[in-house]
């Protein structure tokens, strides 16, 4: 079907539209077009542990041997984590979900791989490819669906002029938040347009928004928010989020809850219990969303959100400078810890992924681009 698209998106949004001759953010005929992303895969050295942040931050428990824990939403559907028992705390990969069965037969006929079953307590089949960074990508087709749960219901709310609740209180509970469903995954890669227009090409998304360092905009952006193309279908503004690093790796992933009361009560909660917040609470402008960002026991950086962009197929990305005080509306400024260069572990591991990029020659992260990140980092 052929989407009239219409022009850019302004205002908070995004400040201006793409220049004569920048990236379409769309490729012309891509090979399928996913439906949504499916789940997250990882591997943690301990599932007990991985179980109980999971139910402190608002997962249900689907499946639990001694080998693998799945996690989920309320909403329908397929688990929203994988967690695998390994050695050492990794990000697998991610797995999104095919249109319709048959297009598992089309991606492997163009890439010669092959369609194979997921395991029992999954269900469906899968075609597992691998992108640029070597990073497995699944795209996967009729999953067991497990049935919707009673999710957290969303408050009445008095609002300016409007009120709702007429004789009662407001008293939500300080509980874990009720993740509703996955979002999207944010990944760090050394070889973004490649990496983004593989993407673009084998499942068919599309760019919501370009990012793209100060005074470099002529190099070409160094991030983008990609969401699913569903056609007239409105879809999360990003299923994927793609950024230009000195290393490839998992950045963070995203998760729905009802309203900013399930958001706020359930942050309440993981402080009580002694997880550690990243960064929030704050509104977002690439995708608008209400976001609250915790560190799991195993360093992964989660985040709630809630009252996302939803857009369709006929919007144009959206280009502007990044920046971090330009990550928000309003809310705190990001923290060293959420922009991964807080004193620890991973900002050392960070700094010796720069050294080794700068001495390679077959991935984009270079010494301008080192500078553009710093300004970004600083700013």
């Amino acid at each position: 079907m052929t989407v009239a698209v219409h022009g850019t998106h302004n205002d908070l949004h995004s400040e201006q539209g793409a220049r004569p001759g920048e990236h379409p953010g769309r490729a012309g005929n891509p090979l399928i077009k996913v439906h949504d992303i499916a789940w997250l895969e990882f591997a943690k050295p301990d599932l007990g542990r991985a179980e109980a942040f999971a139910r402190a931050f608002g997962f249900g428990t689907s499946y639990k041997d001694t080998h693998e824990l799945h996690l989920r939403g309320t909403q329908a559907g397929a688990p929203c984590v994988v967690v695998r028992k390994g050695r050492r705390s990794r990000f697998l990969g991610p797995a999104f979900r095919a249109a319709e069965s048959r297009d598992l037969l089309r991606l492997a006929d163009a890439t010669g791989a092959r369609v194979r079953p997921l395991p029992p307590a999954l269900g469906g089949t899968t075609v597992d490819l691998a992108d640029p960074g070597g990073l497995r990508v699944r795209v996967v087709a009729d999953p067991d669906e497990l049935p919707a749960l009673p999710p957290q219901q969303p408050h009445r709310l008095n609002l300016g002029g409007d009120p709702d609740r007429i004789n009662g209180t407001q008293r939500p509970p300080r509980e874990p938040a009720g993740v509703r469903r996955l979002g999207h995954v944010v990944l760090q890669t050394t070889s973004y347009l490649r990496t983004l227009d593989w993407y673009l090409e084998h499942l068919g998304l599309i760019v919501s928004d370009f990012l793209f360092y100060e005074g470099q905009r002529g190099r070409g952006p160094t991030m983008s928010f990609i969401r699913c193309d569903r056609g007239p279908t409105p879809t999360d503004h990003h299923t994927l989020a793609l950024t230009l690093g000195p290393s490839d790796r998992y950045v963070h992933s995203a998760y729905e809850v009802t309203d900013l009361d399930a958001l706020a009560a359930g942050g309440q909660h993981l402080l009580d219990r002694g997880y550690h917040r990243s960064w929030g609470i704050g509104r977002h402008i690439q995708g608008s969303q209400i976001f609250d960002y915790w560190r799991d026991p195993d360093g992964f950086l989660v985040e709630h959100f809630t009252d996302s962009d939803m857009f369709d197929a006929t919007l144009e990305p959206g280009w502007a400078p990044m920046t971090a005080s330009g990550l928000a509306q309003w809310g705190p400024p990001a923290t060293k810890d959420f922009l991964g260069i807080a004193p620890g572990r991973e900002s050392l591991a960070e700094l010796r992924s720069i050294i080794t990029a700068l001495r390679a020659h077959d991935n984009e992260f270079d010494l301008e681009r080192l500078r553009g990140l710093l300004k970004v980092a600083t700013s």
